[in-house]
């Protein structure tokens, strides 16, 4: 009979099975951005087939049902192209699957295939077979494998962490606020993903120079996906949905009354740049137009006060223009040298030192004044006020005597 050894870890790892096959059944149903949540419930079936497999190892299950054996082993070839593609996907809502898409998965199917002769093995073979491989036998699949999954792995990682910073700076491009855009969520899944394979490379250097027990960093790993699970199904479950605006082609129409019979403002001061302004693509727009397009915009900021909605979009400021965001943030990089991002909270700063100036903060807490400016958070307002100060908020207040 079958004696169950399971400790803490295994508990963890077999709730975090079942909370992964959980979550994955909540996924597929949304009806929002569904290639996404798909590849997210995939990769949530992944590791619960892992956590499983650790569980079914703890309490010697591979004598009693040898027919599961190995089923667990090319799962990690999948993580990082589900967790890459999900991170593509929720970041830009309009982006589906594409036969290219399958190619991330070869590696996967490619060490299936190899593995076919130890998966038609009978019951009896793949319990000899396992007992060779605590022995420290290992066959030349595994030998070639395992690095290569690590391999995968950190590449993956790397590759999705780069892109997401990437996204960031391109969500500057069409949101003044971010706070409703999901970039934290995906960066901590990044983040997370690439610091799992970093700890099963630490474990596997440390057992190839007998530092550490032979199988003992697979448990750890797994704690980690367990924690991994948890931590998406608690943020998940918070976070909102994440898109990335698609900028569509309209033919330019500047108010020729605001942009011609106005006088035009003197541009307000803008800090530096933080990076080179992007190049690009020409879209059509003269120089001529494109100062007519600047100005307008200057007259819509200082009259209309458009910042002051927290959630203002690139695509908000433009139809207000009629105009299309791309011109727009062309304008706003090539001929005002900063992102909407920028541009915008540039204005919600101004203001509130112009309150601050005024004695407001006497009768109002900062935090008031911020929001009031059009900020949605404290802790954006902290940030960008001493990016375009270079001093926090209460530092510039005592200096104004307010």
């Amino acid at each position: 009979m079958t004696r169950v050894t399971l400790d803490w870890l295994h508990i963890v790892a077999l709730l975090g099975a079942i909370q992964g096959v959980f979550l994955a059944g909540v996924l597929i149903t949304k009806r929002t951005n569904r290639t996404a949540s798909r590849l997210l419930a995939a990769t949530m079936l992944a590791f619960s087939v892992y956590l499983a497999t650790l569980v079914y190892h703890a309490v010697g299950f591979e004598q009693v049902f040898p027919q599961f054996f190995g089923a667990a082993y090319p799962m990690p070839f999948l993580y990082g192209p589900l967790v890459y593609l999900y991170a593509l996907t929720a970041s830009d809502r309009s982006r589906g699957l594409t036969w290219r898409d399958a190619l991330h998965f070869v590696p996967f199917l490619a060490v299936v295939i190899a593995g076919l002769p130890i998966y038609l093995m009978s019951g009896s073979d793949k319990i000899a077979f396992y007992h060779q491989l605590q022995n420290g036998v290992r066959p030349l699949l595994l030998r070639v494998a395992d690095p290569l999954k690590l391999i995968s792995g950190v590449t993956y990682a790397v590759v999705t962490i780069v892109f997401l910073h990437r996204h960031r700076e391109r969500v500057k491009e069409s949101y003044s606020s971010t706070e409703r855009v999901n970039l934290r969520w995906l960066l901590w899944l990044g983040i997370a993903a690439g610091s799992i394979w970093a700890l099963a490379v630490v474990f596997q250097l440390l057992e190839s120079v007998g530092m550490a027990r032979f199988g003992r960093g697979d448990d750890y790993v797994a704690l980690a996906i367990a924690v991994l699970v948890y931590g998406i199904g608690y943020m998940g479950s918070r976070q909102p949905e994440i898109f990335r605006y698609e900028t569509a082609e309209y033919p330019i129409v500047v108010a020729k009354d605001v942009a011609e019979h106005v006088a035009t403002p003197e541009p307000p001061p803008q800090p530096e740049p933080d990076v080179a302004a992007p190049r690009y693509e020409r879209s059509g727009l003269t120089d001529r137009q494109a100062e007519r397009l600047r100005d307008a915009l200057l007259v819509l900021m200082e009259s209309e006060r458009p910042w002051q909605n927290s959630d203002l979009t690139l695509a908000d400021l433009a139809a207000r223009l009629d105009t299309t965001p791309h011109k727009l943030s062309e304008v706003l990089n090539a001929q005002i040298g900063q992102t909407f991002y920028d541009f915008v909270n540039g204005y919600r700063v101004r203001e509130v030192q112009r309150r601050i100036a005024a004695g407001d903060a006497h009768r109002l807490t900062m935090l008031s004044l911020a929001l009031d400016a059009g900020f949605a958070s404290k802790s954006t307002f902290n940030v960008v006020f001493k990016k375009h100060t270079n001093r926090t908020p209460s530092d510039y207040r005592q200096t104004a005597g307010a």
